[in-house]
């Protein structure tokens, strides 16, 4: 792809700001809206399995969590815990199919957009297909009654938020990626530990303390401990510290995959 295809153009001035970003995420919306019946039921079924499984089966076996049955604390670390997956196989297996198979990203930077666009766009839209798994999770929380008081609609733009986050800094691995295997390592060695040492399944008080203490250097922790209270009928402490966190990881992750992309599609 030449240079002059992916060269960083200015966009005009009444075209500036979200405008073209929002026609990529409407491109992702008409596409996913073929598909919706599926991915609304996916939405639904995989947090009531979850839920049911570990809930109500391994909940037998632990009993009360901080003074809460296991079920309600399970609830509000899947939330957290599906948000970062959905935005996350958004951005690495479909934003790179779109990249790489499908040669979308190609034809949308022949149109006047730039990567800047693209990524923007495409983040956005892996956000807010976890406001659309979450929403469901907390459908389902609601209906087992789970959820102790109306604070939990706050919890709604929390999801947006680390779905921004986490979609971004999955944007870095899909920029160096040079297949979907590598993917894998993210997954193994990212995600998967994250969800472990969280809050989501257990918490962190009953870990070591520097293993709690490394907790909250990653950004679903600092989720977890917005969700879980709002959940619960309570308010979060030292809310901004969490919300820095979550957001500096969102902004870091946003910047550094414009700047590798931009290379990428320019040779």
């Amino acid at each position: 792809m030449s240079s002059s295809k992916t060269e960083n153009r200015r966009p005009d001035v009444q075209e500036r700001g979200f405008v073209r970003p929002l026609a990529i995420w409407r491109r992702n919306v008409r596409v996913w809206r073929k598909l919706m019946w599926p991915s609304i039921l996916g939405n639904f079924g995989e947090p009531l399995l979850y839920l049911l499984a570990f809930g109500y089966g391994f909940g037998r076996l632990v009993g009360a969590i901080d003074e809460m049955p296991y079920m309600v604390f399970l609830a509000s670390g899947i939330v957290c815990s599906n948000a970062m997956t959905t935005a996350s196989f958004e951005s690495m297996y479909s934003a790179f199919t779109r990249m790489t198979q499908q040669l979308t990203w190609g034809s949308m930077l022949d149109a006047p957009l730039t990567v800047d666009d693209i990524v923007t766009g495409e983040i956005v839209w892996s956000a807010t297909k976890s406001v659309m798994s979450g929403t469901a999770i907390l459908l389902v929380a609601v209906v087992l009654g789970l959820v102790g008081g109306w604070q939990a609609i706050l919890v709604l733009p929390m999801i947006l938020l680390m779905g921004l986050c986490f979609g971004a800094c999955a944007m870095v691995v899909t920029a160096v990626s040079p297949s979907y295997d590598f993917f894998l390592y993210y997954f193994t060695l990212v995600m998967t530990p994250m969800v472990l040492l969280s809050g989501v399944f257990f918490p962190l008080d009953q870990l070591p303390s520097l293993v709690g203490q490394f907790a909250f250097l990653l950004p679903l922790a600092h989720g977890v401990e917005i969700v879980r209270p709002l959940m619960t009928g309570g308010w979060p402490d030292t809310v901004f510290l969490h919300l820095l966190v979550i957001a500096g990881y969102g902004l870091a992750g946003w910047v550094l995959s414009i700047r590798i992309l931009r290379k990428r599609l320019a040779s």
